[in-house]
């Protein structure tokens, strides 16, 4: 063979690393339990399934940009939760918000490409890391202290590349609330276009919902997905919104890949967003799972505090680490749970457990671990 290049050979998918726990579980009368994905089980918001059996926008083609009444409802949800203002013309469909997430900076790369980092949270969901890696780019953690971006780390070698600042507040996997306003800023003052990926948004424990929006539109791009919200993750539907000349762009550059949501789907996300009384039902039904299952855990000598946000535990107990956790669960209670490190190196001590199982399955695990 000539020269050294190598061809890209994707890495195992993280979850795909948990089989070995499963079979340990596997003793257990019941079954494992598993709380290692964060994938909604609870029922759909019905108007949206109603919805979708009617159809509409089936026999042509979609716009990839989103219907205005999609736009119309999403911008409708930013004013009414956020109390944000934001033009239609400047918020957009996306395949659900993970193919966004691992798509922005091949495109940021070419409408900018003197610049090829991006830049996300030392702790985090691993798309934002991909993302850079399935463009050719560079990707660079940014340290997080007491739950936040620790902007002052960042080199003035990496701001003077960086094409995005990825932010997650409330955050997967840790639950802690960002400085969205001061995230915001940096961005601006940097030059440097800010992502904030908002999907558990709904799901606020400290305090009110927030967006980055609320500190203006400048620099800044908000992401939300319906899949979270109102248990719809299997229709693959989200928003962005904010900077005009960013949405523009990537609208643009999206239309000619062929990005479109269905037309059903559209319609089907446009009424979810325009109900909130759903949303209050299922924030009610996580927020008493978080807190059944962090006691469950605290009194197996689990730390597991109740989150800021998201409806995820993270979880530490000492002289373990994430693995060895995640290990314990399993052969106790079969409690199937993500080791930290699959979020991050940063994350390595720790493991998240997601409280996606219905309440009696819940019940069970807190059984079993009040046994171990």
């Amino acid at each position: 063979m000539e020269g050294d290049a190598m061809s890209f050979s994707p890495p195992p998918y993280p979850y795909d690393r948990l089989d070995v726990l499963k079979k340990s579980a596997e003793r257990f009368e019941g079954g494992p339990i598993d709380c290692s994905i964060g994938t909604p089980i609870d029922p759909p918001f019905q108007g949206a399934i109603d919805e979708l059996a009617r159809a509409t926008g089936a026999r042509g083609y979609p716009t990839s940009a989103g219907s205005p009444e999609f736009r119309s409802a999403g911008a409708e949800w930013l004013k009414r939760r956020f109390n944000v203002d934001i033009s239609i013309d400047n918020l957009a469909a996306c395949i659900g918000t993970k193919e966004f997430v691992g798509t922005l900076a091949g495109y940021l790369h070419l409408r900018t490409p003197e610049r090829d980092t991006v830049l996300f949270p030392a702790i985090s969901y691993p798309t934002y890391a991909m993302g850079a890696t399935l463009a050719g780019l560079r990707s660079v953690p940014v340290a997080m202290v007491n739950g936040k971006l620790d902007l002052g780390s960042i080199s003035p070698a990496d701001i003077s590349r960086a094409l995005v600042l990825w932010s997650n507040s409330p955050s997967n996997p840790t639950g802690f609330l960002d400085d969205l306003e001061a995230v915001a800023k940096w961005g601006r003052a940097n030059n440097v276009l800010v992502a904030s990926d908002e999907c558990y948004a709904e799901f606020t424990w400290l305090g009110k919902p927030r967006t980055i929006l609320e500190h203006g539109d400048t620099g800044v791009l908000a992401v939300h997905s319906i899949s979270k919200r109102s248990n719809l993750a299997g229709v693959r539907a989200g928003f962005y919104a904010g900077d005009a000349e960013v949405v523009a762009f990537l609208r643009s550059v999206r239309q000619h890949a062929g990005f479109m949501v269905a037309g059903p789907v559209q319609s089907a996300v446009a009424a979810a967003y325009r109900d909130d009384a759903h949303v209050e039902v299922q924030k009610k039904i996580y927020l008493s799972r978080l807190e059944m299952m962090s006691e469950a855990l605290e009194a197996f000598g689990v730390t597991a505090p109740v989150p800021e946000g998201s409806f995820y535990l993270w979880c530490s107990k000492d002289g373990m680490d994430g693995w060895e956790l995640a290990a314990l669960l399993a052969e106790t209670s079969g409690l199937i749970v993500g080791p930290g490190e699959l979020y991050g190196e940063s994350g390595a001590a720790f493991a998240r457990v997601a409280v996606v199982q219905p309440d009696e399955r819940l019940a069970l695990a807190a059984e079993r671990l009040s046994k171990g």
